[in-house]
């Protein structure tokens, strides 16, 4: 993977790799048993997706709430004097009728070749109370852009509250490449055939395979740990290669 370098302005916290806050937005410590209720964390596919890239934390003592009424974006929160003196302050703004700004203040650099993706943080997703902002995604070229970047959040739909709380993460950053080379084709009737094949002996073999991780929650959903034991033999697999 690259390197990823930043710089800040002002009095912020710097980004730092996401961290599965537990308990806390990824779920309660319940381990996988009978009775319990299911848990983000419990996913190995969200818990993996949610690890990469990194997290920026909301840096103000002020408690934000954005809300929206009468077809405006209402941004409450006490500000008092600036942290900062040249810092843009309040740091959010009004951008269009359905959207809000923030000045981020941080520089992120990465090789040629490489950009950054801002996207929501996992907990928003995770989120039962539906508080959690929402940054739109956006992929910055940061090669040949040296600027301190801002970022644009969606407001919430009417009666709902996005709220920003000092110290908790509000967006995360993930590392691409800055050409989407994917090249989309079919497979070809063998390698379809290969896939099919390996799947029935998967499904033949997926008892075996889930001895002893089989449970059920508190609301009657079977969870096996199937997809868990071969994700932990694969790694264990491509470090001893």
């Amino acid at each position: 993977m690259p390197t990823l370098k930043y710089r800040l302005h002002g009095h912020r916290p710097p980004p730092q790799p996401i961290k599965l806050a537990v308990p806390g937005w990824a779920g309660a410590p319940q381990p996988r048993a009978d009775g319990n209720h299911e848990q983000p964390w419990h996913c190995v596919p969200f818990s993996e997706s949610a690890h990469y890239g990194v997290e920026v934390l909301y840096p103000f003592d002020a408690e934000l709430r954005v809300t929206k009424s009468r077809g405006r974006v209402r941004l409450n929160a006490d500000w008092g004097e600036p942290v900062d003196e040249d810092m843009m302050w309040p740091p959010f703004r009004p951008f269009g009728k359905d959207y809000y700004s923030y000045q981020i203040s941080l520089d992120l650099a990465v090789p040629p070749g490489w950009a950054i993706r801002v996207e929501p943080h996992p907990r928003y997703f995770t989120d039962a109370t539906n508080t959690t902002p929402l940054p739109v995604p956006a992929i910055i070229r940061s090669e040949w852009w040296p600027m301190m970047f801002f970022c644009i959040f969606k407001a919430p739909p009417k009666g709902v509250t996005h709220i920003f709380r000092k110290g908790e993460p509000y967006l995360s950053i993930i590392v691409l490449p800055t050409e989407p080379d994917l090249d989309l084709q079919p497979m070809t009737e063998d390698e379809a055939a290969e896939r099919e094949l390996r799947a029935r002996r998967l499904s033949v073999s997926r008892d075996a395979l889930a001895k002893g991780t089989r449970w059920l929650s508190d609301t009657n959903t079977v969870f096996d740990g199937t997809y868990r034991q071969m994700y932990r033999a694969a790694r264990a697999r491509d470090r001893a290669e």
